[in-house]
């Protein structure tokens, strides 16, 4: 626990991960290499109530790293802990602890939003009358009301969002995990999103995100890392880390210290 921060709700250290790249992945790459470090020994703690945001280029590692701590996918080596509970030895502990959310969630079309809230939850042991209220708040809390008996392969994309981000936390996590959340979203939908996450905070809910998107990252979050190649270069307080620069201005100046080229 860190005194200055609060106390530690997520810490990963030495994180590696290393994938078998195919053909057509070498191609996209323009390599040669048959193997690639995704998560390069990676660590970082994130605190009580706060938003920490996973800040990097496509391909930096922060989806594979949010992976691992939600116990999508194992590491390679080293190990995370999601409030006390480690993603290696305990997985059912910190799932039962975590909502994760990427917009790579795919929900089977047959079904409506009220099923799959109710599978999910009967998923997770909500209790039924629990569960019956905070479905009726959060359907409404993101308009999905109307379209609760609607087969989600007819919903539009941002409705499909919503729908997945509300069975994401259909058992009221205390740590949520978002991969992109805004990635592909209309400005309304995003701006929906994006408000939701601070309301998440101010409830006292830990957040970690991972995002491309700057803007997006100075407005919503306390500390960042910025990682780069699948290692974690800077890691801090946002104010203190920018020392009073625009966040693109300082991780550019950061990306080309580590990178050596001229954006």
């Amino acid at each position: 626990m860190d005194d200055l921060f609060g106390e530690e709700i997520v810490r990963a250290e030495a994180l590696k991960k290393t994938f078998t790249l195919s053909r057509k992945q070498q191609k996209i790459e323009k390599t040669t290499l048959t193997r690639k470090v995704a998560v390069d020994g990676l660590s970082f703690s994130a605190y009580r109530g706060e938003i920490y945001g996973l800040l990097g280029p496509n391909g930096a590692g922060k989806t594979t790293t949010l992976r691992i701590l939600s116990t999508l996918i194992g590491a390679d080596e080293g190990d995370a802990w999601i409030m006390g509970h480690s993603v290696r030895k305990e997985p059912a502990e910190v799932r039962d602890r975590i909502g994760f959310l990427t917009s790579e969630l795919k929900l089977e079309g047959f079904f409506t939003p009220d099923y799959l809230f109710d599978f999910f939850g009967a998923m997770h042991g909500v209790e039924k009358s629990v569960l019956a209220a905070r479905k009726q708040e959060l359907f409404s809390r993101f308009g999905i009301g109307s379209f609760a008996q609607v087969k989600v392969g007819d919903l539009s994309t941002g409705m499909k969002q919503k729908v997945s981000l509300v069975i994401s936390i259909v058992h009221d996590p205390d740590v949520v995990i978002f991969d992109e959340p805004t990635n592909g979203l209309d400005v309304l939908t995003a701006k929906v999103v994006t408000d939701f996450l601070a309301e998440l905070k101010a409830m006292g809910k830990s957040i970690l995100l991972s995002t491309h998107i700057f803007s997006l990252a100075e407005k919503l979050c306390d500390r960042v890392g910025i990682i780069i190649d699948g290692k974690m270069i800077e890691d801090g307080a946002l104010a203190a880390l920018c020392g009073g620069k625009p966040l693109e201005e300082k991780f550019f100046e950061i990306y080309r210290g580590v990178k050596g080229e001229i954006l």
